[in-house]
């Protein structure tokens, strides 16, 4: 796929989001915990080698409740200056509680020449507080912002997930203003329900969860969002290309991509950018979210065997590339 064909994918009519694989990119760092940019720079070409719709520049992967709002706004420009149009770039980065504070920091990133701007559902009411304080929220945060601009959601789970209610995802669909929500329900059932509450709007529905990944692209998801896309992206543009087309192939690939997402929960994201690292894409492997932690010689060796098994796997596959 060429540059032209590329941008042309993304550019979609509708919602202007493409369909597929949208990485929640990790950012590279010192072993002091320093930004490296030349580092986000190979990692944007990494992803963009491997075909991806877009890439989702700044969210909890990337970090972001640990960096200040420069580095945040530096994150993103970087990216969309590397991916130059080639593919779309989103970013989310509203970590504070205040209203006030989060509209400078989303028309900050706003101004950082993104394609979306991904709005944290966690941001706009407590656990407890009713769906009709987060709508009011929201509505005040909306008036602030660039009319124009596509915008998504992210149902970050830190520091706490909120999930939305069937009745708040149809009013936001109604706005037409949404064309992304990176979904962490990971239960089919509501994923079915959610594609039914936002049918015929421009909301894209992005599974985050790779367990129930192929369930939900058969009803109708737009495409994964997740964490597991910074160790063998190509596997699942694979799978949201293929899945219909190659229902056995697409069965043992989604088995794959199920049982490896346990890698999520060992110390992520250090793990992926060890293997990134391993990997060539990038130098170093620092992260301030796990500054006092290292992975132990049986959580490296493992990784080790994901690489060869994942390249396995690949091989598997008709017309997948195995890169290396």
């Amino acid at each position: 796929m060429n540059g032209s064909e590329t941008a042309a994918k993304w550019d979609m009519p509708g919602n202007g989001i493409a369909p597929g694989v949208w990485p929640t990119m990790v950012t590279p760092m010192t072993p002091g915990g320093e930004i490296e940019l030349a580092g986000l720079e190979s990692l944007t070409e990494w992803f963009i080698a491997r075909e991806v719709a877009g890439l989702f520049a700044v969210c909890q992967s990337s970090e972001m409740f640990l960096l200040s709002l420069s580095e945040r706004v530096a994150l993103a420009e970087c990216v969309v200056r590397r991916a130059g149009g080639r593919v779309g770039v989103i970013a989310s980065g509203n970590t504070a509680w205040d209203p006030e504070q989060q509209i400078e920091e989303l028309q900050a990133m706003a101004a950082t020449g993104i394609d979306a701007l991904v709005l944290v559902t966690n941001r706009f009411a407590a656990p407890e507080e009713p769906d009709a304080v987060w709508q009011n929220r929201m509505e005040h945060v909306l008036a602030k912002l660039p009319p124009h601009l596509p915008l998504g959601l992210y149902e970050c789970p830190h520091p706490y997930p909120k999930l939305l209610s069937l009745e708040l995802l149809r009013w936001v669909s109604s706005l037409g203003r949404f064309s992304f929500l990176k979904d962490t329900s990971c239960d089919p059932q509501v994923q079915r329900e959610r594609r039914t509450a936002v049918e015929g709007s421009a909301l894209g529905l992005y599974n985050a969860n790779s367990a129930t990944l192929l369930s939900s692209l058969l009803d109708g998801y737009a495409g994964f969002s997740g964490v597991m896309a910074n160790f063998h992206p190509e596997l699942y543009v694979w799978l949201c290309r293929h899945y219909r087309t190659q229902p056995g192939e697409a069965a043992m690939l989604q088995d794959f991509l199920g049982a490896a997402s346990v890698y999520e929960r060992q110390l992520y994201p250090l793990n992926a950018k060890v293997q990134l690292a391993r990997r060539g894409v990038f130098r170093h492997s620092g992260a301030r979210v796990t500054a006092e932690q290292t992975l132990g010689p049986s959580q490296l060796i493992e990784l080790e065997q994901l690489a060869r098994l994942q390249d396995r796997v690949a091989a598997l596959l008709p017309g997948l590339e195995v890169r290396t």
